[in-house]
């Protein structure tokens, strides 16, 4: 992509919404992400006010996609009765998906094809579908599918034999092509850059407690919607943010994947149900409607890395491209906003963007792309605090650093984000106005 000042349109974030973020099977179970996705859209259009017949297009992200009707974005059109000549598309890019239907989006407005667009993404992982092993499938699936006579019954059955490895098995969040679970990779990380528990857990505290300021300052309430949830309470708060945390208590706290690990429950982003949504315009339609534009797209960047090396570094490479594309250096920008997978993760981004030795090897660059000024990053928490559905949190870091620049006055905000696959994926926002 190129500079956003070089195309005669320019795609604008106008606003954003999204549910309250909650700890998987909690308060949420019995909404499944499409309901969810309605939730944050539904939202959205109360917040603006816009009328559902401007409303063109919607892309959504998601990772635990439901397999009776994994086009989301369809999905919560027809459930919230919008004209049904607005189409959905739904995208998936592991934990980076959100961003990825927001710069989708984005891109569509500025080549001209849609004027407004909303674009999102959401995740329930109360609602992860539990899969039967395939033996189980492949043996039984031509009698669900079809008219079985008693015989199928007796073949599936010696298909089945032994009778052993026939029970669903616990979902992990792994490398296919590795085995690598995730906080594996970030105790691996951790250890690559030199990223102490002392750092992990200091890092979560700054974390949590900026989260807590940031609600209680009420910097989330423009972007924040309440939901109504089965049995009728309505939730309106995060449900994740410790504000009374400590590096003490965190510290208490046993490693998770490993023996003599760093990595615990305190420095790493919990399972997460939510969703979020971002509404963009082709800057001209936002004035005519009358909309204040927020942000736009300078650049962005989606760059992939080797699983087997070091699965979520991602970042350290597309955030100095994002830069590059912008015309920026990392001193440039007022705000970066990186993803936290885990303390350690984000941390190892860090050291990695501060080193010479990456920037030479893997950059092709003389000179580090710097040290982040940490009072410019994560200002309001990020994912150890506020927690993680997967697809959502692209769409959530797009608003909350849209909303903060225009509420400063800052200029520039640089986004970060780690996915499976080895992915990195980063845009720059300006501040329009």
């Amino acid at each position: 992509m190129t500079n956003a000042a070089s195309n005669r349109r320019r795609a604008v974030i106008v606003s954003g919404a999204r549910t309250p973020f909650l700890r998987a099977f909690t308060d949420f179970t019995r909404l499944d992400t499409i309901a969810l996705a309605g939730a944050a859209t539904r939202g959205l259009l109360e917040r603006t006010g816009i009328s559902p017949a401007e409303i063109e297009a919607i892309v959504w992200g998601g990772v635990v996609l439901p397999s009776g009707a994994p086009n989301i974005a369809r999905e919560v059109a027809l459930d919230l009765k919008l004209p049904f000549g607005v189409e959905g598309h739904t995208v998936t890019r592991a934990c980076a998906s959100g961003l990825q239907a927001v710069t989708t989006a984005a891109a569509a407005i500025e080549r001209g094809e849609y004027d407004v667009m909303i674009a999102g993404g959401s995740d329930s992982t109360s609602n992860a579908e539990i899969k039967l092993p395939q033996k189980v499938v492949h043996a039984m699936a031509p009698i669900a599918l079809g008219k079985p006579k008693a015989k199928d019954y007796l073949t599936a059955a010696r298909q089945l034999a032994p009778f052993v490895d026939l029970l669903p098995r616990q979902p992990k969040i792994a490398e296919r092509t590795t085995g690598e679970v995730m906080g594996e990779s970030a105790e691996k990380m951790a250890k690559i850059w030199g990223v102490t528990r002392a750092d992990q857990d200091e890092f979560a505290a700054r974390s949590h407690h900026r989260a807590a300021a940031a609600i209680a300052s009420g910097r989330f309430d423009d972007e924040v919607v309440a939901v109504d949830a089965p049995g009728g309470k309505r939730i309106s708060k995060d449900g994740l943010v410790r504000g009374n945390t400590s590096v003490e208590k965190l510290a208490t706290l046993r490693p998770v994947f490993a023996e003599n690990g760093t990595v615990t429950a305190g420095n790493a982003s919990p399972l997460t149900d939510g969703a979020s949504a971002v509404l963009l315009m082709s800057e001209e339609k936002a004035l005519a409607l009358g909309f204040t534009p927020l942000a736009a797209f300078r650049s962005w960047s989606y760059v992939s890395v080797d699983p087997a090396d070091q699965v979520l570094i991602g970042p350290a490479i597309s955030m100095p491209r994002a830069l590059d594309k912008a015309g920026l250096t990392l001193a440039d920008v007022d705000l970066v906003d990186i993803h936290e997978a885990f303390a350690a993760q984000t941390l190892s981004v860090l050291a990695a963007l501060s080193s010479h030795e990456w920037a030479k090897t893997r950059l092709d660059r003389d000179e580090a792309v710097g040290a982040v000024d940490i009072d410019k990053l994560n200002v309001h928490g990020g994912s150890v605090s506020l927690g993680h559905p997967f697809g959502a949190t692209g769409a959530r870091m797009v608003t909350t650093m849209a909303n903060e620049l225009h509420r400063t006055g800052k200029e520039t905000a640089l986004l970060g984000i780690c996915a499976a696959g080895g992915i990195g994926a980063s845009a720059v926002l300006e501040r329009v106005g």
